[in-house]
């Protein structure tokens, strides 16, 4: 077998590992999305979603600041979720140069749908994951990938009915 470079360099590969990581879970969590119907937007546009449902109409720079990418990449994020209908640029009424990113009906009607059923899924199963983590954050890190190499998100979700998306997301951390 070969040796996991990425894993066997620790902290001199920290960026590689984090990235994989999210990778294998994005993926993972398409899978489900996939599996169960919810919908076919790629997985990196949720926190888009998100973001525009808590903030309200933002800025494509406000909006990369909200989901920590760059703004080309929000950009494309963003043009591909208004060519789907699920968004749409308004005028800023201080500055008519600037757009805001709006969600639309239909994005409003998508993310409550989302904030019903694949959402809290997601973050049933990968709390599930993560459940048991100790040590170094390398350390933590194997336990977490080991884990989902072992049973995957899609076997770590919980039986209807899921909790509610209010109280998932007020026990949540806020940054300070």
């Amino acid at each position: 077998m070969v040796e996991d470079i990425v894993r066997a360099l620790g902290y001199g590969t920290l960026g590689s590992r984090l990235k994989r990581l999210g990778e294998k879970l994005q993926a993972q969590t398409q899978e489900i999305s996939a599996m169960t119907q919810q919908t076919n937007l790629p997985a990196s546009h949720h926190p888009v979603l998100a973001a525009l449902d808590r903030n309200g109409p933002l800025s494509i720079g406000s909006l990369a600041d909200a989901v920590g990418l760059s703004q080309p990449g929000v950009t494309r994020m963003v043009n591909k979720l208004k060519s789907d209908g699920l968004v749409e640029a308004l005028p800023d009424p201080r500055d008519r140069r600037v757009a805001r990113i709006a969600l639309s009906e239909n994005g409003q009607a998508l993310v409550r749908h989302l904030q019903q059923t694949l959402w809290p899924d997601i973050i049933v199963a990968v709390a599930d994951a993560c459940s048991g983590l100790n040590g170094s954050l390398l350390q933590q890190l194997s336990q977490l990938e080991d884990a989902l190499e072992a049973r995957p998100l899609s076997s770590r979700r919980e039986a209807e009915p899921l909790p509610d998306w209010k109280d998932i997301t007020s026990n949540m951390e806020t940054p300070q």
